[in-house]
């Protein structure tokens, strides 16, 4: 695998996140719930970093706390070299422009009411850069034709559907892709296609991947380096062979005994 040096693209230190339960009585406040403990990580430029746990494991609120789409209780995080912890949104304006996401369902993320090229080039027009010609240009790198500019999302496909999310989050030319479970809602007959297309897609344009799964097989076939969380906490972190090959942590070998894999697929 390679190494990537220099200074870290995300860097999140001792990261909480507590909620509160509702309340279930007048004299005392809800339980609290711990979603994040003292989570810490180190993106570099280039690298494919995976998440990995099963539901309520707190990647899904890490995920959140590292797009700056919810603060943490403490902790900071920086995004190249920029502290985003606490920031406002309208001066956000840098993050959004290099950190894009592509989400689990592509259905529910994709405004049925709108034709796909006003879904690809949407982040364009609210980050206010011009469009040209990059609606065709995002559909053939995804390897959707021309006329599908033209058509709606009912109208394709789920893998197709992801597809056109991915060109989506392409559009302002990020540094990061964030992929949030991308490959969970499809079929398996299409989700090779899809994890494939993604590491191309990281290669050719040389971004920095973070792949967020509840399946270590699927983020040993993309990514590098993998940290494994449970309870809210990273319990394992390495190069995803080496924890593929020798989990030091109980819960990783309880991932990797539970969950199928996808030789053969790919």
């Amino acid at each position: 695998m390679p190494t990537h040096a220099g200074t870290p693209l995300i860097e999140a230190r001792d990261l909480n996140r507590l909620y509160h339960r509702p309340r279930t009585s007048l004299t005392r406040p809800g339980a609290a719930v711990h979603a994040l403990r003292d989570v810490s990580l180190t993106v570099r430029r280039g690298e494919r970093y995976g998440i990995v746990g099963e539901s309520g494991s707190g990647k899904s609120t890490l995920l959140r706390l590292l797009c700056a789409l919810d603060q943490p209780t403490s902790g900071s995080i920086r995004f190249d070299g920029q502290e985003i912890t606490g920031r406002p949104e309208r001066r956000l304006r840098f993050l959004r422009e290099n950190l894009q996401i592509v989400f689990q369902d592509p259905m529910s993320s994709l405004d049925p009411r709108m034709r796909v090229r006003d879904l690809v080039s949407e982040p364009l027009t609210a980050l206010g850069l011009p469009i040209g010609d990059r609606v065709p240009e995002l559909l053939e790198a995804v390897g959707l034709p021309a006329a599908a500019a033209d058509r709606y999302p009912h109208q394709f496909s789920g893998g197709q559907r992801q597809r056109i999310a991915i060109a989506r989050a392409l559009a302002p030319r990020p540094k990061v892709l964030v992929a949030d479970e991308p490959v969970s809602a499809l079929d398996v007959s299409v989700r090779g296609q899809i994890l494939n297309l993604l590491a191309d897609l990281v290669d050719e344009l040389g971004l920095t991947l973070v792949f967020v799964s509840h399946d270590l097989s699927v983020v040993r076939h993309v990514c590098e380096t993998v940290a494994v969380m449970s309870a809210g906490e990273i319990v394992e972190t390495g190069p995803v062979d080496e924890v593929w090959a020798a989990p030091a942590h109980p819960y990783t070998r309880a991932l990797l005994e539970a969950v199928p894999t996808l030789e053969g697929l790919l």
